[in-house]
């Protein structure tokens, strides 16, 4: 099917940037962006949508999430990251089984649908019953199992984990015309035995993989590692091997400038969690410098539990005041910045080059922002209205793949009551 979107404001790619078009002409053919322009295309299509009002951006891409962790949502709040996780989650995580994996993962794609997301990358397990839901319901994820093993003494191919991180690459890796692709993943540093990463990183490599990890999300993590190991947190994972073929590191928060210079050297994206990391005390990332030295830079949530939502257009605003604040310069992480960590730099970090921008034969990943609200009104600067007012309820239509998969608080292949219900049976259940 053809589909022209007719009378919206653009917000398309230029080259490194971004270039507003008021009032305009956006059309889908299948899957693929076919036409950008200020004048009615030549070329017929089988339907039209009158966006007056609206403004066409990239759909979102959520960089680093745990999906299911919106049944957490709330658990644990006000406490430092290590203490809220081994003390709070993972006895509730426990408990997990998978058809609770099941109803969070569907309680967060309802929740990034309604707010332009239309990928997102997800570290967690159970994860065949994610990448079903995520199959049904039309989005893209990049999902993996995360290894972990606190036995020195395990071999690494004795680790169950290792096998169902291999199952989900054998089965998953590609589905759903590629919008499922399988990454490998080691928790943490201070979650893994040495020779299980330096396993991880020989399997990761042998598939040409992609490796996601979190890193230096805190001062504590950076400082322990170097007592344990003589290195930092990016070095040791860079020793083992886990960049050799490509990967994105969440958080890296306290990261030293040799440790950006591993990752331009070795290619690693850095995922920004502004959100989770205010919340849990972890402190600033040095986004700017990253930035400035040429690395890859996307966003994410983080999961519920640490955040306590899923929606970027929040990060964003996040992301484009608190460096702001604490650097007491006002004139870094421009919103044009903060809107490519969103799109462009989220879809590179997944090793998707075939979306994250509106342009001419890239894929037809689409959010619709509804200008008319009050807060959105007036609309001097498209790039800097949607960083610092607009929020992710704008949002009125999110397209993956050119199938509308959400518009105006409807949802196309989920059944939201559904999903509600499963979810409450659920959280009744672990929370008893």
């Amino acid at each position: 099917m053809k589909l022209l979107f007719c009378n919206c404001d653009i917000l398309a790619s230029d080259g490194a940037g971004f270039r507003v078009i008021r009032n305009g002409y956006l059309g889908v053919g299948g899957d693929t962006i076919d036409y950008i322009g200020t004048d009615r295309p030549a070329a017929r299509y089988d339907a039209e949508k009158d966006m007056r009002g609206k403004a066409l951006i990239p759909g979102l891409v959520n960089a680093h999430t745990h999906a299911a962790m919106c049944l957490l949502r709330g658990v644990g709040s006000d406490l430092p990251l290590q203490q809220w996780l081994f003390d709070k989650i993972f006895p509730i995580e426990n408990r997990l089984t998978a058809d609770d994996i099941e109803a969070g993962t569907n309680l967060a794609l309802l929740e990034m649908l309604a707010c332009g997301t239309t990928s997102f990358s997800d570290m967690y397990f159970q994860v065949p019953r994610t990448a079903e839901a995520v199959l049904k319901a039309g989005m893209k994820a990049n999902l993996c199992r995360p290894l972990q093993s606190f036995d020195p003494h395990e071999r690494p191919e004795d680790n169950f984990r290792v096998g169902e991180a291999l199952e989900l690459y054998d089965g998953y890796n590609g589905a759903g015309n590629g919008r499922i692709l399988v990454d490998f993943s080691i928790h943490a540093e201070y979650t893994c035995t040495q020779p299980l990463a330096e396993y991880a990183g020989k399997l990761c490599s042998e598939r040409r993989g992609n490796m996601h990890v979190h890193l230096s999300e805190t001062k504590k993590e950076h400082e322990e590692c170097i007592a344990r190991w003589g290195k930092t947190p990016a070095a040791w994972f860079r020793d083992a091997g886990d960049f050799d073929s490509g990967a994105f590191a969440a958080h890296c928060v306290a990261v030293t400038d040799d440790d950006l210079r591993i990752f331009r050297e070795k290619g690693v994206s850095v995922i920004h969690n502004p959100t989770s990391n205010m919340k849990l005390g972890s402190g600033f990332a040095p986004v700017q410098k990253m930035l400035d030295m040429g690395l890859n830079v996307g966003l994410g949530t983080d999961g519920a539990a640490s955040n306590n939502n899923l929606n970027l257009f929040e990060e964003m605003h996040l992301a484009a005041v608190i460096h702001n604040g604490y650097t007491g310069d006002p004139t870094i992480l421009k919103p044009a910045d903060v809107l490519r960590m969103a799109t462009l730099g989220g879809a590179r970090a997944q090793r998707r080059a075939d979306t994250g921008e509106l342009r001419v034969g890239k894929k037809a990943d689409i959010a619709a922002v509804d200008l008319s609200a009050p807060h959105l009104t007036p609309d001097f600067d498209l790039p800097a209205l949607l960083v610092y007012s607009a929020q992710g309820s704008d949002v009125c239509m999110t397209m993956v793949n050119g199938k509308i998969l959400y518009e105006n608080g409807e949802y196309t292949t989920l059944d939201r009551e559904r999903v509600l219900t499963q979810v409450n049976a659920a959280v009744k259940r672990l929370y008893a």
